[in-house]
């Protein structure tokens, strides 16, 4: 089983710079040549780059150390060191890199490809050709090379869609998901089937949406009930909040309004997010008249199945337009 690991923290040490030659220039007729010694080569760096093919950081669970190449030392007849090899460290896109004893955020990986230089190769020493002069015609001395870098990072994904799925656990969220997107989650009639985020992209002939199915909250999920806030950070990169509200239950409203609440609770911007609500499971629906009550939530809705693709074409048109206005 591939286990959702979205926080990781690893050491990295870039290479140290190569040191600088201290060489004399020798000939056949000329034994004591003048200074000639090469510099030493850059300290290898240590990169992080976005990769598209990831979606976890569980590789980080194995191999927590990263270590760049040494440059070079510098040799005679001005020779430069070879400059180290740097290590590019490969991470899904939407992780964020942090100095982890200083907690201060480094930079944050986007897109595909994106590099970013984590630790710096150190600098190679220049080699004695660079200290003659007119009173000193023969330097005996070189510069060594600077050390590299030595830091441990915290690596905190957040995964990156264009809507958020929130709702109670068995609300229908990952049927939803299956539904409407090519993924594929575990779907069952009890609650906390969902126990790591999902993302599912949505696709036609001229837009592509992502979705990202959260774990499921509950009511007094801010004192640690059920699975908490574990994974709700993974929806504050997204544009749209869809709540997934379960028609069926005595009150579908109230629910809304909890899940409003504890969301507040994390974090008050999530709720300045727009907001769309899909009462699901209307197959389910034995009392029709139910819905006229629930028209007048004053909140932008519709009325779906996920199981039968019942109404997701008109939510879907909505949400197409909230992306990109048409």
């Amino acid at each position: 089983m591939n286990k959702f690991i979205d926080k990781a923290i690893i050491k990295v040490r870039s290479g140290k710079g190569g040191d600088g030659s201290v060489h004399l220039h020798r000939e056949k007729y000329k034994p004591k040549g003048g200074p000639d010694g090469g510099d030493g080569g850059k300290g290898g760096d240590v990169i992080i780059i976005g990769d598209n093919n990831l979606s976890t950081l569980r590789d980080f669970k194995y191999m927590r150390k990263f270590i760049a190449e040494n440059g070079g030392n510098g040799m005679g007849n001005n020779k430069h060191g070879k400059d180290g090899e740097s290590v590019y460290i490969k991470v899904p896109p939407g992780t964020r890199v942090f100095d982890h004893e200083m907690n201060m955020m480094l930079f944050d990986i986007l897109h595909h490809g994106e590099e970013h230089i984590a630790a710096y190769g150190g600098r190679g020493g220049r080699g004695n050709t660079h200290f003659k002069s007119s009173v000193r015609q023969v330097p005996l001395y070189a510069e060594e090379g600077k050390p590299g870098e030595e830091k441990i990072l915290r690596l905190e994904l957040l995964l990156i869609a264009d809507v958020g799925l929130v709702g109670y656990p068995n609300a229908g969220k990952s049927t939803f998901l299956s539904a409407v997107s090519d993924a594929h989650p575990k779907i069952a009639n009890y609650p906390f089937t969902t126990l790591i985020p999902n993302l599912g992209i949505y696709t036609d002939e001229k837009v592509k949406i992502t979705f990202a199915d959260i774990p499921g909250i509950i009511e007094g999920a801010h004192e640690g009930k059920g699975l908490g806030f574990e994974f709700l950070r993974h929806i504050s990169r997204t544009s749209i909040l869809l709540f997934i509200i379960d028609v069926t239950e005595d009150d579908p409203i109230g629910e809304y309004n909890k899940l409003l609440k504890e969301l507040s609770i994390y974090d008050r911007k999530m709720i300045n997010k727009k907001r769309v609500i899909a009462f699901n499971k209307i197959d389910m629906l034995e009392d029709k008249g139910k819905i006229e009550d629930l028209k007048g939530i004053g909140e932008k809705h519709f009325f779906i199945s996920a199981k039968n693709k019942e109404g997701l074409n008109e939510l879907l048109n909505y949400i197409k337009y909230l992306i990109y206005g048409k």
